[in-house]
């Protein structure tokens, strides 16, 4: 390895020729060269010392902006200071997980932790303390906040501290859960093992282009889509993640652009893009100069992986180019990657053989097989084993807990238990699957995490979550509500599922349903699929709720007759419902169809309760800023949640009626 800490890497390739482009809008871009995000970079650290900070303190990052995050996460590096990247999110749950990590971090008082963030953003977290009785501990965050509002004069030079590669880079916290975040701890030395393996296994050199809209919070696009490059030696372009969001084609409209050749997307990404390339088409952009497009983040579907390649091979794209991989956070990002070039390796298998210690059978494809993507062998530095509960490996072939070890894994991950790590430096993945001749297959998670949007979400958190619904106290208590993921061959994108133990008429279940998926939109920006009622809870004999029974079950329709009877009636109304001459109701309703193209619905019904996701509301906001530009804020569709609601809070507002 060329380097021994990210410091080294940054200093050594500080120069002229290599740079970072921040696409902020489809005319908005900004190009920082290595050379100046270094100096960009000291004199930020200057501002951090300043205010304290001091080399082993924590950072945490909680920006909307590519720029300022990247610029504070180098000046961290320089002070020896550990950033923690947060994403930010429009709910109080995202803002509680702000005050819990803050809590967790300070635990013990052995470091100081700051925050980074805007004025906006620190009014919303002063709002949802009181909602949250976190007072105290806004009170004590508020007193190490550093907002980038106030930061003006970056003239000044910071001191640069010696680090080591035994020195912690940063922390990781996981996406999902709010209640016990869990933090990563990266040190210097296991980035640069796993940035070295996956230069070596991916074949990066200096003439490489990425592009990445996956957001800096996100291992995958803070480690693979800039640390990678920093370290490499190669310009790359971050897009922002609403950027995306709102204008998807853009993606590959950019990458034609700038002549990219490496890019990234979990699952959700290719579902969003294709959903909008099936509507409006792409313009003459060029994709034949693509190496790779990662594909990683999520279960990898193979039907997406090759609608979205055969879409794309009309405008150049080679067809081996798409590019399944595994990581997570505790590997430093990658585990295992395919050979460069190689076709997709597919196996179909027995679902019954898919068990844990059982010998993994590939068959011809039937409604009885799973189809799996293979993900490619460990990548230098990263070693992988399967093994049964108890940490003994098992034969090639026998699925099992995926188990990682090497220079690159973590040895610290900050509120976990320490139940993941076995002997020898082995970790537990919490993933399920297999090792043959043809790589690494993922067979599933034994921790049922549910993938949401490139987003992970544990079941226990909404199901506590749940317990707080006005009214419905008594019925979704705990034990009473079970939340699990499905996917199959016939669903690209895992679907939240929720069953709810109910014995009473279903009209009676409607109300419940509906205010679940309303509380669960709302505080997660999750769209539920299904709610469902059952006569009893699957549990083990040791009380344990058998999550993976009921989503077989619903997998093998057992649910379909429950389904027919809850067909909700509202979609009846909405069939007969009048068309309305209201240009402006007229207007939101268009909208709204292209971005919830599966729903049926009237302008009186909720949003929110038909499961419109954060990313139909995206989708909404945008289409509605386009007509009415700075008129409404994406946070008044949750406020006005009907299209009857909306239009008259856009006719109130008073420039709108000049």
């Amino acid at each position: 390895m060329q380097f021994k800490t990210l410091v080294d890497a940054l200093t050594l390739n500080r120069s002229e020729d290599r740079f970072v482009g921040f696409i902020n809008g489809q005319d908005e871009e900004k190009i920082i060269t290595f050379n100046a995000l270094y100096e960009r970079a000291l004199g930020l650290l200057h501002v951090l010392q300043q205010k304290g900070m001091r080399q082993g303190d924590y950072l945490l990052l909680n920006l909307n902006d590519n720029e300022k995050m990247v610029d504070v996460f180098w000046a961290c590096q320089l002070g020896g200071i550990i950033p923690v990247p947060l994403a930010i999110g429009i709910s109080d749950q995202h803002r509680q997980k702000i005050f819990n990590v803050y809590k967790q971090l300070t635990y013990k008082k052995l470091n100081s932790a700051y925050l980074y963030t805007d004025r906006k953003t620190l009014l919303k977290l002063q709002t949802s303390a009181a909602d949250s009785l976190e007072i105290s501990a806004y009170e004590s965050l508020a007193e190490h906040v550093l907002l980038t509002d106030d930061v003006v004069d970056v003239s000044e030079p910071g001191q640069i501290v010696d680090v080591a590669p035994e020195d912690v880079s940063f922390v990781q916290f996981s996406s999902g859960s709010t209640g016990s975040p869990k933090g990563v701890v990266l040190k210097h030395r296991n980035l640069l093992a796993n940035i070295d393996g996956i230069q070596r296994s991916a074949e990066f050199t200096t003439n490489d282009t990425s592009l990445s809209w996956m957001p800096l919070t996100h291992d995958m696009g803070l480690i693979g889509f800039h640390l990678n490059p920093i370290v490499c030696n190669y310009n790359h372009y971050i897009m922002r993640t609403d950027l995306f969001i709102r204008r998807p084609l853009y993606w590959m409209t950019a990458a034609s652009d700038k002549k990219a050749n490496v890019l990234c997307s979990p699952n959700f990404g290719y579902k969003h893009f294709l959903n909008a390339y099936s509507r409006k088409g792409l313009g003459n952009i060029d994709l034949s100069h693509m190496r790779l497009i990662f594909n990683g983040a999520e279960p990898i579907s193979v039907n997406l992986c090759e609608q979205f390649t055969n879409e794309m091979t009309q405008f150049g794209l080679p067809k081996n180019s798409m590019y399944p991989v595994y990581g997570l956070a505790e590997a430093s990002l990658a585990v295992s990657f395919p050979s460069v070039g190689a076709e997709l390796s597919v196996v179909n298998l027995q679902r019954e053989s898919l068990a844990i210690g059982a010998k993994a059978e590939i068959k011809s494809q039937s409604e009885k097989t799973s189809t799996l993507v293979g993900v490619g062998m460990p990548i230098p530095h990263c070693k992988v084993r399967i093994s049964n509960k108890e940490g003994e490996e098992l034969s090639e072939g026998t699925v099992g807990h995926i188990h990682i070890g090497g220079e690159n894994v973590t040895e610290e991950i900050i509120g976990d238990d320490g139940s993941i790590f076995f002997a020898g430096g082995w970790v537990n993945t919490g993933d399920l699957g297999f090792i043959s001749n043809l790589g690494l297959f993922i067979t599933g998670r034994y921790k049922e995490i549910l993938f949401v949007n490139g987003q992970n979400y544990y079941p226990y958190d909404i199901e506590e979550t749940l317990q707080k619904v006005e009214g419905l106290e008594h019925e979704l208590e705990l034990g009473k509500v079970v939340i699990t993921g499905v996917s199959s061959d016939k669903n690209d994108l895992e679907q939240v599922i929720v069953f709810i133990l109910h014995k009473g008429k279903l009209n009676e279940f409607q109300k419940i349903s509906a205010k679940v998926k309303t509380k669960i939109n709302e505080q997660y920006g999750i769209e539920v699929h299904q709610v469902l009622p059952i006569r009893k809870v699957p549990k083990t004999t040791s009380g344990k709720v058998q999550r993976s029974v009921l989503a077989d079950m619903y997998i093998d329709g057992e649910f379909d007759e429950v389904l027919k009877e809850l067909a909700p009636v509202k979609d009846i109304c909405a069939q007969k419902e009048e068309s309305s001459s209201d240009e402006i109701v007229n207007a939101i309703k268009k909208i709204c169809k292209e971005a919830l193209p599966d729903k049926s619905f009237s302008i009186n019904d909720s949003l929110l309760e038909l499961g419109a996701s954060s990313l139909s509301l995206v989708e909404i906001h945008s289409g509605l800023d386009e007509l009415y530009p700075g008129k409404i804020e994406i946070t008044d569709l949750v406020d006005h949640p009907t299209i009857a609601d909306l239009a008259e809070y856009l006719k109130s507002k008073e420039s709108l009626l000049v």
